[in-house]
């Protein structure tokens, strides 16, 4: 219960006003009273506001306690009245509950006022809980459609993309740099790449994405970032990095750490119009069960912590009480996706960690981005890819793909390389195709995890008992299969999401046939 309750007291005895506080304070109850003694003065003060309780005599000289009952449950029904009266009969005590009265006490017996009032708090409070229950419930439930709705719109959207980015690609292949038409296909590639970049959003958001969590250290990821950040803000807002002495690892995804920083760096950008300061900073930090209990989600430990900091127009504490909802945006119409914060959000979840906010109108917000420390060793980083000729091959491979356009691209980028290629519509036709071969054996599947008839997870585990070498590269617009759990790869699954370029598609392949069998 709050300290000090604050208390609308309808009375127009002052003395019985004074009984009626002295209980109060004998039952250990703080409060700080309003006393008032007509409708008017009464209704005025609710409307005014800032109240917790009301007590009201039974009866006064041009009111009554019924009314004033009446009045708070037609308007103000959260607030709960408890009736103080000298002498209220069984009839009437009825008619008080009928009229919206939460109790009443006699004042001859003043000592049962503290508990009613105790008893009445906590019932509002009991409400308010439930109410904010089934607000997050009903929030959740919001969330998992439009979710669902979100992914299976990526994975379409990811294949039309797949066939925009890999015929393009091949036509930058085929155009010599001072073709009129090579600047045209090199457009076009670079707003597939920025399409798919939506999508992946949107599979952050929908926790259909896959998560490739690797020991990071946070300061290289964020050095990293550093060219493409300055880029994004442009010139007329002023940059500097400030990277932490000792800074823990991490374990986390390095496309995911980017894509928070950069939308945090958009929305910097866009906070400050005429220009200003941006100042992205890391350092260990250690959350305790204080700050926890203070902020939802939050998990007392060891963290490293990013901190976005801008200069720009802040933000109202409404604006702030909305920020991570997915959709909502303070920006203008056509201007922004509102998909910005929610997907930071859910990224920075599903690493185990936590995003904290300030702000103040005028002086601009600080985001805190908390990924939880690892005492692992951080992972080799990857090779950087070689600019070079495509890898060819002659091995016999399946393509197995739904979306036929998608099917027909992945079997020309293959066939081009050399290899030669069977394909097939869904699982069932591709038992049949490989029942039906007669030549070489095959020695790689290229397959969409989700298709009509038979996905690619059945349909492999049955070539396998086949074919036990097998080697299988599953691709997917999303995962929301049976290949992932929880949104994390298991181990030694090979996996090829959409879109890709025709160079990463035969890169891949190569790679797997080239891989000694495990």
């Amino acid at each position: 219960m709050k300290s000090p309750l604050h208390v609308l007291h309808l009375e127009d005895d002052p003395n019985d006003a004074t009984l009626v506080r002295s209980a109060l304070e004998a039952g250990g109850i703080d409060c700080a009273t309003t006393r008032v003694q007509n409708r008017d003065d009464f209704v005025a003060a609710l409307e005014h506001g800032g109240f917790d309780l009301v007590l009201s005599d039974f009866s006064l000289p041009t009111f009554d306690g019924l009314s004033a009952a009446e009045i708070v449950r037609a308007k103000w029904p959260a607030i709960p009245l408890i009736l103080v009266s000298g002498t209220l009969g069984e009839e009437l005590a009825i008619d008080s509950f009928k009229s919206g009265a939460t109790d009443y006490v006699l004042k001859e017996r003043l000592a049962r006022l503290a508990p009613a009032v105790r008893r009445a708090m906590q019932e509002v409070e009991e409400r308010a809980e439930r109410r904010r229950l089934e607000a997050q419930f009903i929030e959740a439930q919001k969330m998992e459609v439009i979710g669902q709705l979100a992914s299976g719109v990526a994975h379409d959207f990811n294949n039309i993309l797949a066939v925009i980015m890999g015929y393009s690609s091949l036509m930058i292949e085929k155009l010599g740099p001072d073709d009129l038409l090579r600047k045209d296909a090199e457009e076009i590639l670079h707003a597939s790449e920025l399409a798919a970049g939506l999508t992946r959003q949107l599979l952050v958001f929908s926790r259909k994405q896959t998560v490739h969590a690797v020991v990071l250290d946070i300061n290289d990821a964020v050095m990293d970032m550093d060219k493409m950040l300055r880029r994004l803000i442009g010139d007329d807002i002023e940059m500097t990095i400030v990277p932490g002495k000792k800074i823990g690892r991490v374990k986390a995804d390095s496309g995911y750490v980017a894509q928070v920083l950069m939308n945090l760096a958009v929305n910097a950008r866009d906070a400050m119009p005429n220009g200003g300061k941006l100042t992205i900073a890391t350092s260990n930090e250690t959350l305790d069960e204080t700050y926890a209990c203070a902020h939802t989600g939050a998990i007392p430990g060891e963290y490293v912590m990013i901190s976005v900091s801008d200069t720009g127009t802040g933000m109202t504490s409404e604006v702030k009480a909305h920020l991570f909802e997915a959709f909502f945006t303070t920006k203008p119409s056509g201007s922004g996706t509102g998909l910005g914060l929610a997907t930071c959000h859910t990224i920075v979840q599903q690493s185990g960690g936590h995003i904290g906010l300030y702000s103040e109108i005028g002086i601009g917000t600080t985001f805190k981005i908390y990924f939880p420390r690892t005492e692992q060793m951080l992972d080799a980083a990857a090779e950087p890819v070689q600019i070079e000729p495509l890898p060819r091959g002659m091995e016999t491979l399946l393509v197995v793909e739904d979306e036929p356009s998608v099917r027909h691209l992945a079997c020309g980028v293959l066939e081009t390389q050399g290899y030669e290629v069977l394909s097939a519509s869904n699982g069932q036709d591709a038992l049949h195709v490989a029942h039906e071969h007669k030549g070489s054996p095959i020695r790689l599947v290229v397959t969409d995890v989700t298709m009509p008839l038979m996905g690619g997870r059945v349909m492999a585990e049955w070539l396998k008992t086949i074919y036990p070498n097998l080697k299988i590269l599953f691709t997917s617009g999303y995962t929301d299969d049976a290949s992932v759990q929880d949104g994390v790869l298991e181990p030694g699954v090979a996996f090829l999401p959409k879109p890709y370029t025709p160079g990463i598609l035969a890169r891949r392949v190569r790679e797997l046939l080239d891989k000694p069998q495990t």
